[in-house]
């Protein structure tokens, strides 16, 4: 059905089913026709490949990706939903919704059940309340795909693609470029979806590392030192870490001179690697 992006259709849709919104679930649906194909067209998959979709509302998204993949399996959390779902997306038969929550599924055993022997990619239009959650879930996971493409708040899609040494970055861009290469694909504006959200939003693709990049020798120490370090972000790493993490000043002094990074730096001023030579020495000190 082509038509999921028309105002009247989706409002025929919501009446019919006697569907309304949830403010809960973040539901805002795409009326702006442009936008899901540009996803799907550019999220990666092929006849060959299998997509996971993340949240498919009525199924603007999911047609799209129907046209392109091999194979679609979509995950709604919303129970109102997959009978919707069951009429919208009627004339594909290479889909599959499954109920449940994406946060509580067991991935693995759901892509090798229902992608087997094929190559997945990750596309979604992800609730602004759980964007950085999902996105981690399905990185920490280390999944077999090759790539994440989502919709996510715009002030969100600039974290999590800003460049590491930059004020524009994050803990939680630390934590999306050890596992893969973020790139921010188009802008949406709010117009863009029924109801208009305050904000607007942007699709970025991750690409997937398939080998570890850094040579870090304890992957939750590293964390600790990332999250600590932008923790305060005002403050020195050195007086940062000696906070949070309750470590001796004098320890973490030896740290960074052992990893070469100044003892007057921040968080912000330090690069990838620069973390992962931190992390080590630490672990080293302690």
């Amino acid at each position: 059905m082509d038509k999921l992006c028309d105002i009247g259709e989706i409002k025929r849709i919501m009446e019919s089913s006697g569907f309304s919104f949830s403010k809960a679930l973040g539901q805002n649906f795409i009326v702006n026709p442009s936008v899901c194909p540009r996803m799907a067209e550019m999220c990666g998959a092929d006849k060959e490949c299998g997509v996971l979709e993340v949240g498919p509302g009525i199924g603007v998204l999911t047609n799209e990706l129907c046209k392109v993949a091999k194979k679609v399996v979509a995950v709604e959390l919303d129970k109102r939903l997959p009978d919707i779902l069951a009429k919208t997306l009627a004339d594909h038969n290479n889909v599959k919704i499954i109920s449940g929550d994406i946060m509580e599924l067991d991935l693995h055993k759901l892509i090798e059940e229902e992608f087997e022997g094929m190559d997945v990619v990750v596309c979604a239009n992800l609730p602004y309340y759980i964007t950085s959650p999902v996105i981690m879930k399905l990185l920490e996971e280390r999944l077999p795909i090759k790539a994440l493409t989502v919709m996510v708040q715009k002030e969100a899609a600039d974290r999590l693609c800003a460049q590491m040494g930059t004020r524009a970055a994050g803990a939680v861009t630390a934590a999306v470029r050890y596992y893969s290469e973020p790139q921010l694909l188009f802008k949406v504006s709010a117009g863009s979806f029924m109801p208009a959200p305050k904000v607007d939003s942007a699709v970025i693709r991750l690409d997937v590392h398939r080998d570890k990049k850094l040579d870090v020798k304890d992957e939750k120490l590293y964390f600790r030192v990332v999250r600590g370090a932008f923790s305060q972000r005002r403050k020195t790493v050195s007086n940062s870490l000696s906070s949070v993490l309750s470590i001796e000043k004098p320890k973490v002094m030896n740290a960074l001179r052992s990893a070469g990074i100044s003892p007057t730096a921040r968080a912000e001023q330090l690069s990838l690697e620069d973390f992962a030579r931190l992390a080590n020495a630490i672990g080293e000190v302690l």
